[in-house]
Order: structure tokens, then C-alpha cells, then sequence
């Protein structure tokens, strides 16, 4: 088997939620010689790109990305530790604190975005539900992120959107985080008015949105 055919396997294991397949592919990966951060970014993350676009789409839905993100993590649980013998850099593309804000506990849309931005190689720190703009932050400062995503269902919530960018400039660590909002009331405008950097209509545009700042910040 060529080594873009086994590529091509490791994308369509993700594609198809198929985690055995994947595990599997890997190992033949590694085998071959097929470099692991190539297996990742050329193999899984093609396959991962593919399911956030069918998602976006309508063409799948949660339980089939769900399934996608279980074969990711199966792959990755073999690729990465190969990837770090090699004397690499993990392969986590950055550090994210979510949370829906405070005063809402709607979390079905926060967890697909979060579940989305791990399978695509980020940390993801999920702090769940009704989440005050301080916890928010301090998490952030804990953990040393690159990003604080703040979502809510609730119009009513929105103000607290804006505290969360106050209290950052409060703090004088503004500059540090790239900050994105999202929910079902949450618009690009409004986004863009209340000094955000990231704004997602899906999780697939978040996850988009997310790559694209950290790409950005990292080539400063």
C-alpha cells in the first residue's frame, strides 16, 4: 500500500466515525514510514475538514460527528506519542477556554464547537454552563491559553460578553487572548461592536475562525 493511500485510509476512518480502521491505519502509517505529523495534518485532520463541512451542511449530523471525533482521537492516541519521539512539538494547535456565559445554561451548541475544536487539535477547556467572566479568565491565566470562546442562547446573556472584554482590559492581559463569542442572538456585528477578535455562525466556522487568529497571532 503506497503512503498517500494510507492518507487517504486515515481520512476516510475519520470520514466514515470509524475508530478501529483508524487506530489500525495508523499503526500501518507508522510501519510504513509515513511521517506521524504528516498522518496527522494530511490524513486526519483532511478527513476532520471534510466531516465539520457535511456538518455545516446538513449532510451529517451530531452522532456522525461524534463518531468522526472518537476515530480522530483513536488515531490520535497512536500518531501523537510517534510524533513526539521524533523529537517534534505536540501537535495541539492551541490552548482554548470555553464556556457558555453566565446567566445561561443552554450548552448544546458550546459542546459540538468544543468537541469540533478538539478533534481538530486543539486543548479544549470546557467549564461548562452558566460560567462567570472571571472563571473565564482566570482559567485562561491557569493554563496558559491562546483563546477564551464565550457562547450563549440567551439575549439576556449577551451583556456579559461585553464584561468579559472589560474585565480583560480591567486586568491589562486583553492583548493576551484572542476572545470569540457565538450563540444563537450573537451576530457578526455585534460581535465586531463589542471588541471580539472571532465570530461563529456554526461550529464549523468556529473552528475555522479559531485556525485562522491563531495562525495570525503565531505570525507576529
Amino acid at each position: 500500500m503506497s503512503k498517500v493511500q494510507i492518507l487517504d485510509d486515515l481520512a476516510d476512518s475519520v470520514i466514515n466515525g470509524d475508530a478501529e480502521k483508524a487506530a489500525g491505519t495508523s499503526r500501518k502509517a507508522l510501519r510504513t514510514g509515513v511521517d506521524p505529523f504528516k498522518a496527522i495534518s494530511e490524513g486526519l485532520m483532511k478527513g476532520m475538514a471534510k466531516v465539520g463541512e457535511d456538518f455545516s451542511k446538513l449532510k451529517v449530523y451530531l452522532p456522525e460527528v461524534m463518531m468522526a471525533a472518537e476515530a480522530m482521537n483513536a488515531a490520535l492516541a497512536i500518531l501523537e506519542p510517534a510524533a513526539l519521539k521524533k523529537g517534534g512539538k505536540s501537535v495541539k494547535k492551541g490552548k482554548v477556554v470555553i464556556g457558555t456565559i453566565y446567566g445561561d445554561i443552554h450548552d448544546i451548541g458550546k459542546n459540538i464547537v468544543a468537541m469540533l475544536l478538539r478533534a481538530n487539535g486543539f486543548e479544549v477547556h470546557d467549564l461548562g454552563r452558566e460560567v462567570p467572566v472571571d472563571a473565564l479568565i482566570n482559567k485562561a491565566e491557569e493554563t496558559k491559553s491562546d483563546i477564551i470562546a464565550a457562547s450563549t442562547l440567551l439575549s439576556t446573556s449577551m451583556p456579559y460578553m461585553e464584561d468579559l472584554l472589560a474585565l480583560l482590559k480591567e486586568k491589562g492581559v486583553r492583548k493576551k487572548y484572542i476572545v470569540m463569542v457565538g450563540g444563537g442572538p450573537v451576530t457578526r456585528e455585534w460581535a465586531a461592536q463589542i471588541g471580539a477578535d472571532g465570530y461563529g455562525d456554526d461550529g464549523d466556522e468556529a473552528v475555522k475562525a479559531a485556525q485562522e487568529l491563531l495562525r495570525k497571532v503565531k505570525a507576529r
